[in-house]
């Protein structure tokens, strides 16, 4: 896998299609994005009465003319909104070829798309032992070519065994997870995990912030060809069995695998955040048009 060709593709991708930025209404320092109240951009925003001391540039002179009175123009002020990445690093994200490349075209597309929208951004990597504290990565330590290999540390390749003997739940690492109030909030991760839906969703949209959800995930995955005496893996601690698989098992799998994400979509349609499923075929692009551009959860 080359990770620096995988970076180049998400970068085109990032120039194409974006994170939602343009669509909300965003608090922060001076930059280029509308926020919430009032300031100095071009979008007008309503009128108020003059009061002493404001600046007579945003004098509304034409409706002077016609009434006498002084008006002010408002506009809305442009920020720098504050793009919180949670990077899902345990080992299910990590299960073949094909879904690893869709996770890191993921990674570096919010990465890249959020540097190029001018966000002031902060990138969390969970996927660590039960106890420790989810890492703060620093962006320019992300874009630096090594980084990968202290992810390598973390996540079992496929065939061996995790590193991580003991991981915690999604939910409890992102209530550990120093979250900004009135952010865009990014989770990447295949939600293959125990966690509530609820308390994970809760979470992302708490304290006025906006939460998405790409969860990528595997053909292999969703429709897997077990037949017969099968033996599996635990992606995260390593350890694998075996057991036969018949019909009945495959189709009791498949129905609690959708079951599973369909609890996931709802709870996050029901708190109003934006939800999507990335497959790994196909280029990103093609990836981000099936679900998370109609859901709101990219734009173009």
């Amino acid at each position: 896998m080359n990770l620096r060709e995988i970076h180049a593709r998400a970068k085109a991708a990032a120039a194409v299609a974006r994170l939602p930025l343009r669509s909300g209404q965003w608090s922060g320092t001076a930059g280029n994005v509308l926020g919430r109240g009032t300031g100095s951009s071009i979008d007008f925003q309503d009128h108020r009465q003059y009061v002493p001391g404001d600046d007579p540039r945003h004098i509304n002179w034409q409706a002077y003319a016609r009434t006498g009175h002084y008006s002010m123009k408002l506009y809305r002020e442009e920020v720098t909104p504050r793009i919180d990445l949670v990077y899902d690093v345990s080992g299910s994200m990590f299960l073949d070829t094909a879904k690893a490349t869709r996770v890191w075209e993921l990674f570096y597309f919010c990465l890249e798309s959020g540097l190029r929208l001018g966000g002031h951004l902060k990138l969390f990597v969970l996927g660590r032992a039960t106890g420790d504290i989810p890492e703060e990565l620093p962006v320019e330590r992300a874009l630096a070519d090594g980084w990968p290999d202290a992810v390598a540390a973390t996540a079992a390749a496929p065939g061996k065994p995790s590193a991580v003997t003991e991981p915690a739940g999604l939910a409890d690492q992102l209530d550990r997870v120093p979250l900004r109030a009135g952010s865009l909030r990014v989770l990447v991760s295949d939600l293959l995990d125990e966690s509530p839906p609820g308390r994970v969703a809760a979470r992302l949209g708490a304290a006025r912030s906006r939460g998405i959800v790409l969860a990528p995930f595997a053909a292999a995955e969703r429709e897997p060809d077990w037949n017969g005496n099968v033996e599996f893996e635990d992606a995260e601690r390593g350890g694998r069995s075996r057991q036969r698989v018949d019909a009945e098992i495959l189709d009791r799998y498949r129905g609690a695998y959708r079951r599973h994400f369909a609890a996931w979509r709802e709870e996050c349609a029901r708190r109003g955040l934006g939800f999507a499923r990335v497959g790994d075929a196909g280029d990103l692009l093609a990836a981000l048009r099936g679900e998370a551009v109609p859901a709101g959860a990219i734009e173009m």
